[in-house]
């Protein structure tokens, strides 16, 4: 017993002094995880926390492509320094406040955690020639040390998890409810860092010694992968037999499958590529040369789709990386097919470079594509609708609701994109803009003219888009209420009235919870969504007598009058209930 605790305190030790930094970016992920469950609500957390938290993420994967290149190199500190200027620049690049990171960011990040995964994979090996085998190893050995690493962590966190509610439950300790998260995220950010780090034992020596195919692995291909791949290729090949016989474009998410197809083919074929070299096991022969050659009709398909989508919608961030994708795919396709002295190291290597490419290629990187597309497709649906007057939209013009809603469309997508200043130039001073914090165009209810195109796919879905309701009259009755206040933007709002909190709480298009000391809560959404429902009959900014919602609880009767309320509902049937200078009136009960 003693020899094994030994044995594995020397493991610790020597995994510490072998990936100081890795364990440095998963220990800071940890903490800063931490201390935002600390706070109670989630709003509440500092923008710099969630800013180190994902750098620190992408530094755990990034640290230890560092450790295996300088294992390889020998040379630590450069690469150590070089890996952290990187994350320190990836930390400032982000923005600075909340309201500013928009979805750009994520198709900025995830990009990046896949590229910094993929840097692992191939790194030590980018310089060798001979080295296929151990290159196939060490990615093998990564791939089941990840699974291991998964299963213990599970196993782990449930343990832990169960022991801290037996002992919470059993002796009354009454801890706070919060170690419960803490300790899940701590497991499974550290811990799991840990248990990985212990399996990897010296890194990269181990990792690409040479043993024994994993009969686990074998299995896994051929009764799972396999199958799986039959089965995507059947459908796939019967969706191609009904697009020709109908002569149809072809659905956008059949992008999706294709890809699907050939990533999980593509790993099926890195997973049994050592056993090409057996005799015995001419399923894999087989398998590997008739692979590629499936992919050339679903290429095209692949590419009609894609480009189908571009056409009619123009580019976004998605349509680029699937475009890239089926670009990097046919490039993987051909190398394999028409080079016989094709190596794996190929797949991950080219996958990284088209990937860097789409992030930092100057004029056509993703980012610049994008903005670029929607601006032209904007400026041409004004034109073309005749919708300029001396640069400014003119809101006079009669317009369809989908027109209105591809334009608004636009504005989002390009404001999410820091590109505020050139919609600006499209709108007179006496429009209303959205706040840096809500990032909503209702530009439909400055349209008086707007019409429901009776051909238009949108009049089917939903007839009415936009509900702009005000109050007719601003001055207000107080009657026999105690207290009053107002608040500019609903969000979470708390106030104190003698020893009770009331605490108001709007989720956007969600809820409306109205609670006093956190016990006694209601929703009064539904009632928020009554006064919108009653209304569904224009398009147009409508004049109302009322529009507020009640509530009683504990002893407190709580009206809440709204002077503003924007209902939109867009083609997919997506909801957004969007409301400003709200007035609370609440009275003590005896």
């Amino acid at each position: 017993m003693n020899l094994k605790l030994i044995e594995l305190s020397q493991k610790i030790k020597n995994m510490i002094f072998s990936f100081p930094l890795v364990l440095l970016m998963s220990l800071i992920m940890t903490i800063c995880v931490n201390y935002s469950i600390s706070y109670k609500y989630p709003n509440d957390t500092p923008f710099f926390l969630i800013k180190l938290i994902l750098t620190a993420a992408l530094g755990i994967s990034l640290m230890f492509a560092v450790k295996m290149l300088s294992q390889r190199i020998g040379n630590e500190w450069i690469g150590s320094v070089v890996g952290i200027l990187i994350l320190v620049g990836i930390y400032f690049i982000l923005p600075s406040k909340e309201e500013n990171f928009t979805e750009m960011y994520y198709f900025i990040l995830v990009p990046v955690f896949i590229l910094s995964h993929l840097l692992v994979s191939f790194i030590a090996f980018i310089q060798r020639e001979d080295s296929e085998k151990k290159f196939w190893q060490f990615n093998k050995n990564l791939f089941i040390h990840i699974f291991l690493t998964g299963v213990f962590t599970g196993v782990l966190i449930g343990g832990v998890e169960l022991a801290i509610l037996a002992v919470d439950n059993l002796f009354n300790v009454g801890m706070n409810d919060r170690i419960y998260s803490q300790t899940f995220f701590t497991l499974l950010i550290f811990g799991s860092t840990t248990i990985f780090l212990l399996f990897n034992n010296s890194g990269l020596k181990y990792l690409e010694k040479e043993d024994e195919y994993p009969v686990i692995l074998k299995f896994f291909t051929q009764f799972i992968l396999i199958p799986l791949l039959f089965l995507y290729v059947v459908i796939l090949y019967f969706y191609s037999v009904k697009i020709l016989v109908n002569w149809e474009l072809p659905r956008g998410w059949v992008s999706y499958l294709v890809l699907a197809y050939s990533v999980v083919g593509i790993l099926a074929l890195l997973l049994v590529h050592p056993l090409k070299q057996d005799k015995a096991k001419s399923w894999v022969l087989i398998f590997s040369q008739v692979f590629y050659y499936t992919l050339f009709p679903l290429l095209i398909l692949l590419f009609v789709a894609i480009f189908t989508r571009i056409l009619e919608y123009s580019f976004t961030e998605p349509r680029y990386y699937v475009l890239i994708l089926a670009i990097w795919l046919s490039t993987v396709v051909f190398y394999f097919i028409f080079y016989k002295k094709a190596t794996i190291k190929f797949i991950p290597i080219s996958l990284f470079a088209f990937g860097l490419i789409a992030l930092t290629l100057p004029y056509f990187n993703a980012y610049s594509v994008s903005k670029r597309s929607q601006k032209k497709d904007l400026e041409k649906i004004l034109v073309e609708n005749n919708l300029l007057k001396e640069g400014k939209i003119d809101f006079n013009q009669k317009v369809t609701h989908e027109v209105i809603y591809e334009i608004n469309s636009k504005f989002e997508f390009l404001d999410n994109r820091n590109e505020r200043e050139y919609l600006f130039e499209f709108l007179n001073e006496e429009i209303n803009k959205p706040t840096q914090q809500h990032r909503y165009w209702n530009l439909n209810s400055y349209f008086p003219n707007a019409y429901n195109d009776p051909n238009s796919n949108l009049n089917s879905l939903h007839e009415n888009l936009n509900i702009n309701l005000e109050l007719k009259q601003p001055l207000l009755e107080v009657g026999d209420y105690h207290y009053v206040f107002s608040q500019r933007y609903m969000d979470r709002e708390k106030i104190k009235i003698n020893k009770d909190e009331i605490e108001f709480n709007y989720v956007e298009s969600k809820s409306f919870i109205i609670s006093v000391n956190k016990k006694d809560s209601v929703d009064v959404f539904p009632q928020l969504k009554t006064l919108i429902e009653n209304t569904k009959t224009s398009a147009q900014t409508l004049k109302v007598d009322d529009l507020s919602v009640e509530t009683q609880l504990k002893n407190y009767k709580i009206k809440v009058i709204f002077n503003h309320i924007n209902y939109y509902n867009n083609p997919k049937g997506i909801e957004n209930i969007w409301t400003d200078n709200v007035i609370y009136l609440i009275k003590e009960i005896e």
